[in-house]
């Protein structure tokens, strides 16, 4: 279970899937950011057929992987910038959904009658 308001951060070039999580990691940190930030850190491989999923939950390294036996995940331009995502895009993007389709509804405060 994620907890409310981590954030999600998409690389944008395919990596090595043979990477464990320290392999991941490295390259977290390689890019510039703290690996232990409580931060998720999603990678994909060449085919954009898998995914893995790295983040320090406080008391450990937690990888998730996943294939998709007849599909691609959506996928940003490779490029050197790196994508945030909100809780329900990750969500969508694991599903093997377009998660760029998912945006956050804007809620105002509710106003008192007086």
């Amino acid at each position: 279970m994620i907890p409310a308001g981590v954030k999600v951060f998409l690389a944008s070039h395919p990596v090595d899937f043979r990477k464990g999580p320290d392999g991941l990691l490295a390259l977290v940190r390689e890019a510039g950011s703290d690996p232990f930030n409580g931060a998720l850190y999603v990678f994909r491989a060449k085919r954009a057929d898998r995914v893995k999923i790295v983040w320090w939950d406080g008391t450990g390294v937690v990888l998730y992987s996943k294939r998709l036996e007849k599909a691609q995940f959506c996928w940003p331009r490779i490029g050197q910038h790196r994508v945030q995502l909100n809780h329900a895009q990750l969500l969508a993007l694991v599903d093997g959904m377009d998660w760029k389709r998912v945006h956050a509804v804007t809620v105002r405060a509710p106003q008192s009658v007086g």
